[in-house]
């Protein structure tokens, strides 16, 4: 068992990890001052729920032997026979890292979500929630696309979590703007402090290396490849959003730059293993534009994911994918795309996205409705003007004097 790939991998994990409280502060910026720590609890709420059933009963469901290419089976469960073993995804590196480092995928994807609810929730409907969504949600998708499921079987190909973190975000954060109805709207809801998101978002690229790099899973010319291409598509994910927006409104801004980032991390996560390092530029680049107008379509459609969830993840990990299945180049990783004369990898990506957002949108649907019925999502009307930070938790982000 090589030590380098060993101590690669920890490495990444802890870099992933790092992305939840980066993701604290780039949506506790985005918020409004009256629900900023609010915002922010749901990404450490996530870091300690999520770790839990994910050790419990998670990882078995997403990594378990396979069950008719639907879920893993029950080998794992409370993390039996991982101790002193391999996984069969990484032999080469023990057991437990391999379990923490899926565990960090699965507690951001229960983050992100957070994002399109905030400021109108209650905090024991976030709770039920989640727990009920990395059961029925994340550890099918996680098992589908990594775990040898039907989409792996299939042929469609994801990297570090296009389908698995993103679009699977996406969808569940169309349910939930959905299903809890737009925010009351009382004065602007311009964001209470950009310099914390601009924070937030420069920690994120820095987590983001970890993220797609050791989704190579060994210390190897693969992970380079997967770094670099993650950064040269974020940068040309800055660009291409500032052109769209400094075309359409006439000034370029901050929160456009770091979302514009985002949205280049997001395009090139399904493919950073996958495609040419000019490719890899080329998507982030349209990435930024596809997520600008992603995030307008809110406006079109009328609901109110209130931090863009959908917008920048869900579409930006739909491109992502289609993308990948366009470009994707046999001399990085042994498959071919629509390019380069594989059309049937276009096809199974299209196959999956639909897979994903069908899947994901509609159970998720069904969760809300479950816990509307339990708990009521839905903060009433005075404690949502009131703020979430008092409502809920009792403190307030900022005491000025």
């Amino acid at each position: 068992m090589p030590a380098a790939d060993c101590g690669f991998m920890i490495i990444c994990a802890t870099f992933v990890m790092l992305m939840t409280p980066a993701l604290a502060l780039f949506y506790g910026g985005l918020a409004r001052s009256r629900n900023v720590l609010a915002t922010s609890i749901y990404s450490y709420a996530s870091l300690g729920l999520s770790t839990i059933i994910w050790a419990i009963i998670g990882y078995t469901l997403a990594f378990g032997q396979d069950l008719a290419g639907i879920l893993g089976d029950f080998s794992y469960i409370f993390l039996q026979n991982v101790e002193g073993t391999t996984a069969q995804a990484a032999p080469n590196i023990p057991h437990t890292v391999f379990v923490g480092f899926q565990c960090m995928f699965c507690v951001l994807t229960v983050a992100l979500i957070s994002g399109s609810y905030v400021g109108r929730i209650k905090f024991k409907a976030v709770l039920i929630f989640s727990s009920l969504w990395i059961i029925f949600c994340y550890c099918p998708m996680a098992h589908w696309v990594w775990g040898g499921g039907w989409m792996a079987k299939m042929g469609a190909i994801d990297f570090a979590g296009g389908a698995v973190v993103h679009m699977a975000s996406g969808a569940a954060a169309l349910a939930c703007a959905q299903a809890l109805g737009p925010r009351i709207k009382t004065g602007s809801f311009a964001p209470n402090n950009l310099p914390l998101t601009l924070f937030g978002g420069g920690l994120l690229w820095f987590g983001w290396f970890g993220f797609n790099a050791g989704s190579a899973l060994a210390s190897n010319n693969l992970a380079g490849h997967a770094l670099l291409t993650t950064h040269l598509a974020t940068a040309a994910g800055v660009l291409g959003w500032m052109v769209v927006e400094w075309k359409r409104t006439g000034k370029p801004t901050s929160l456009g730059v770091i979302s514009g980032a985002l949205a280049g991390l997001v395009a090139i996560t399904p493919g950073a293993g996958f495609v040419s390092l000019i490719s890899a530029i080329f998507i982030g680049f349209i990435g930024g534009m596809i997520c600008y107008g992603g995030v307008l379509l809110k406006n079109l459609f009328n609901y109110d994911d209130a931090l863009d969830v959908v917008g920048i993840h869900g579409l930006g990990g739909t491109f992502g994918a289609l993308a990948t299945g366009i470009f994707a180049n046999a001399s990085v990783n042994g498959v071919d795309g629509l390019l380069n004369g594989n059309a049937w990898l276009f096809v199974a990506q299209f196959i999956s996205v639909i897979g994903t957002w069908g899947y994901v949108y509609i159970v998720t649907r069904i969760i809300l409705k479950i816990v509307d019925s339990l708990v009521t999502l839905r903060v009433a009307n005075d404690s949502e003007y009131v703020g979430l930070d008092l409502s809920e938790h009792n403190e307030r982000g900022y005491n000025i004097i």
